[in-house]
């Protein structure tokens, strides 16, 4: 999500990126091609399943679109065909690219239609291809540093333990998490590092990491207390009206007299689908220092003592 980018971005001392598609907006920090609502597959893959994609039509291949539209305007202000490709060197060897988190909307828009999970699986592939085909195209045109992040435990969203409430208790893991939307997301996160795994082997000299926001986001169950969250509330909305976990799709956050909690700190979700500031900052911190990006190659300790300079 993108709220875990501009959380890593603030605690490095870095500026939020601006959107791509602001024409007004300067890129000197670097440049966010990300979309609400947008999928790792293009529209015509739901379409021909029979799913309805209501945000947006600008999935992962338009993101990559306008990326190789923006490093060729910023290659092309040098002239001469060698000096374009020392240019375009130079300004991507020290970026940083961070591919998604992207793919969970493709599960979710086939789940909240109904599709079973025996059915969504046979997605996995696709999506993990299609982040795996972009992570190679940013390799391609001069990427040298990439975090690709995992998926969510999903199951653990008032949104999801909302929509598909199990009266079966056995249905809950220890965290009263749905277990099998959650098993979905290490399937999805397992497929993932895997062809990542082999993306390393062809890509030697290329730092290729992966971000673990599935068990950075556990985390912040197991140490609930320490960390200063509610725990009677890890489960429920801050903004939000009605039901077990605050959460209710004709009384969303933003809606007409839907309140908003009064310690946003210390809750985990903010409105049922993304998460607190709070929550955000902490898995900001997990993945930058505490393990939950592998392999790290050291970077994150650069970055953050070339922040600390004057």
């Amino acid at each position: 999500m993108l709220n875990v980018i501009f959380s890593e971005a603030t605690n490095l001392g870095l500026p939020f990126l601006n959107p791509y598609l602001d024409k007004n907006a300067t890129f000197e920090h670097g440049v966010n091609f990300a979309v609400a609502g947008a999928t790792a597959l293009d529209k015509s893959f739901f379409t021909e399943r029979n799913i309805y994609v209501p945000f947006t039509n600008s999935s992962l291949g338009v993101q990559l679109n306008w990326l190789k539209g923006h490093l060729n305007s910023k290659c092309n202000n040098h002239p001469g065909v060698q000096s374009n490709l020392t240019a375009c060197s130079k300004y991507l060897e020290n970026a940083l690219f961070m591919v998604g988190e992207i793919g969970g909307n493709d599960y979710n828009y086939a789940f909240l239609e109904g599709k079973p999970i025996s059915e969504v699986m046979d997605y996995v592939p696709y999506v993990v291809d299609a982040i795996i085909e972009a992570a190679r195209t940013l390799i391609d045109h001069g990427a040298a540093q990439l975090i690709v992040p995992g998926n969510f435990p999903i199951g653990c969203m008032p949104s999801y333990l909302t929509t598909f409430y199990d009266r079966n208790p056995s249905a809950y893991d220890q965290n009263n998490c749905l277990k099998y939307f959650n098993s979905f997301a290490e399937f999805h996160n397992l497929q993932l590092t895997n062809a990542l795994s082999r993306l390393r082997i062809e890509y030697p000299r290329i730092k290729i990491m992966y971000a673990d926001y599935y068990n950075s986001f556990l985390q912040l169950f197991s140490r609930a207390s320490v960390l200063g969250f509610d725990r009677n509330s890890l489960l429920k909305s801050c903004c939000g009206k009605g039901g077990d976990y605050n959460f209710n799709v004709r009384n969303m956050c933003g809606m007409q007299d839907v309140p908003v909690c009064a310690s946003p700190k210390t809750m985990i979700s903010w409105d049922g689908i993304h998460l607190t500031q709070e929550a955000y900052n902490v898995m900001a911190d997990e993945l930058m220092m505490g393990g939950y990006t592998s392999p790290n190659y050291g970077l994150w300790m650069k970055w953050t003592c070339n922040n600390l300079k004057p």
